[in-house]
């Protein structure tokens, strides 16, 4: 086994640092790590803000609930951005683009842009000894953080990526079995059994575990999740109110 695939094979979310800020040249790593990541016909739809103002990172994990944002060695935002395109092509241009930046077609295409970017970023975090952990939860500092970092239009935070020099070393969160995940040639419809015996190893290891001991399995927490009234309906608007009007 290469040392990529044993790195990758390692990965834990970290949530714990020391008091160690990233250098420039560790930042400048992890930047060009995220702009190698292929692109569909190279648009490169995405863009990294790094949080450097220590107050603004505080409002960013204060409004959604991350406190490690604040205590991390560095913090980026990725985002999905047509912007730079609108720019280049002028006004002659833009009412058309516009109107087919619509199609969900390029809003996924630039949701993957950048979760390949991100990637690419924690994978060259992780080769220089440091932790990060992904961090979807900055959609609740919405439409707030927007603002903050002075987005226009086109241009959507998506996920936040906290890296640091780790101050701990957590148990591996087991995954769904293979079985679960991969097929050939055509979808395995009949899954309860994995799912099921899946769902025991997830409660051994919460049950187990050092921090965050919990009585839960991985079925049993989503689907409490979507068996109520999500309120998500503002991010929708606010999507929409970026210049995306999904069709």
């Amino acid at each position: 086994m290469n040392e990529v695939i044993q790195l990758i094979r390692q990965h834990r979310s970290i949530r714990k640092f020391t008091n160690t800020p990233l250098t420039g040249e560790q930042i400048e790593a992890i930047v060009d790590a995220a702009q190698m990541a292929p692109t569909s016909a190279h648009m490169q739809p995405f863009s990294i803000i790094g949080v450097t103002d220590q107050e603004l990172r505080k409002k960013i994990a204060e409004h959604s609930e991350n406190p490690w944002i604040a205590e991390c060695g560095y913090f980026f935002i990725f985002c999905a951005d047509f912007h730079r395109m609108m720019l280049a092509a002028g006004p002659d241009y833009q009412d058309k683009m516009s109107r087919n930046l619509n199609y969900s077609y390029f809003y996924q295409t630039s949701v993957l842009s950048a979760a390949l970017a991100l990637q690419n970023a924690n994978l060259a975090a992780q080769s220089m000894g440091l932790g990060a952990v992904i961090i979807g939860g900055i959609n609740s500092a919405l439409p707030e953080l927007d603002e903050w970092v002075d987005l226009p239009d086109f241009v959507i935070p998506l996920v936040g990526l906290a890296v640091g020099v780790p101050d701990e070393f957590p148990e591996q969160k087991p995954r769904l079995p293979r079985s679960a995940v991969f097929f050939e040639n055509q979808y395995d419809r009949d899954l309860k059994a994995q799912v099921e015996a899946y769902d025991r190893e997830i409660k051994e290891y919460y049950g187990a575990r050092t921090n965050n001991k919990q009585k839960a399995s991985w079925s049993g927490k989503f689907i409490s999740m979507l068996d109520r009234d999500l309120p998500l309906g503002g991010y929708t608007e606010y999507v929409k109110s970026k210049g995306f009007d999904l069709k």
